[in-house]
């Protein structure tokens, strides 16, 4: 396993607010999940990113036991088919596809089976999610058998479990753990709610946000997605010893 330490030197990874060129967490393929409904929705939605200047998307789709149960193989179909649309379009920008996993019994099963996990980074990280209101059961045992494959678990918008407000002692407890952050840009302008806006800002001032993403399902996320990169917080965020650019 890479050790950790190695990604969050600050000497190597403080960035003079460098853009950020690739979104590591949306939903743009299409009829897998409550994000995109077609390719020509997934069209209209590429080309905003290529307006804000993103070179590569790598999209995320729900995995969940309950309710999205989408497979490896039928994300890289949908993953061909809009490239090939993308392509025919005439756009110029890199797609792939990993998953954003639930962190429930049917996750841990596969984490207990080693069965095929769509990570991203080539091989090194692994997003997943929990509930928004409360903490997960399995949350320690998922995190220590994801670093046993060697992968780094990516904890999806921590900034948007209000289970986590209480006790910002739990939020640096995750982070020593080896936990990575990935913060939803759209957080930044308060687009979710005040409270998560301002958990974001908490967690930039110490430094532990390693991915942004846009988690767009919508041309509505794109349209706070303008706005919220246009705050100064966002600007502040560019200086951190962000991840995503290594992606490329």
């Amino acid at each position: 396993m890479i050790p950790l330490f190695k990604f969050f030197s600050k000497s190597e990874h403080v960035q003079d607010e460098e853009p950020v060129l690739v979104d590591m967490h949306s939903h743009l393929l299409p009829g897998l999940d409550d994000g995109s409904e077609s390719i020509e929705d997934s069209i209209i939605l590429i080309k905003e990113f290529v307006a804000m200047g993103y070179t590569k998307l790598i999209c995320t789709p729900h995995i969940m036991g309950d309710f999205y149960k989408n497979t490896p193989e039928n994300i890289f179909e949908k993953l061909t088919l809009l490239r090939n649309a993308v392509e025919n379009a005439g756009i110029n920008i890199q797609l792939d596809a990993a998953a954003e996993y639930y962190l429930d019994e049917w996750f841990m099963d596969k984490l207990e089976n080693k069965e095929n996990l769509l990570t991203f980074g080539g091989g090194q990280y692994l997003l997943f999610e929990t509930s928004y209101i409360n903490s997960s059961a399995y949350f320690d045992e998922a995190v220590l058998k994801i670093k046993s494959l060697g992968i780094f678990p990516v904890i999806a918008h921590p900034e948007r479990y209000t289970y986590l407000y209480q006790s910002f002692d739990k939020v640096t407890e995750m982070y020593n753990k080896g936990v990575l952050f990935q913060l939803n840009i759209n957080s930044l302008s308060g687009y979710y709610s005040r409270a998560s806006q301002e958990f974001s800002k908490r967690m930039i001032e110490h430094n532990m946000i390693s991915f942004i993403g846009s988690d767009c399902h919508g041309i509505r996320h794109i349209e706070a997605l303008k706005k919220s990169r246009a705050t100064k917080i966002y600007k502040k965020l560019l200086q951190s010893p962000l991840l995503n650019n290594s992606l490329l």
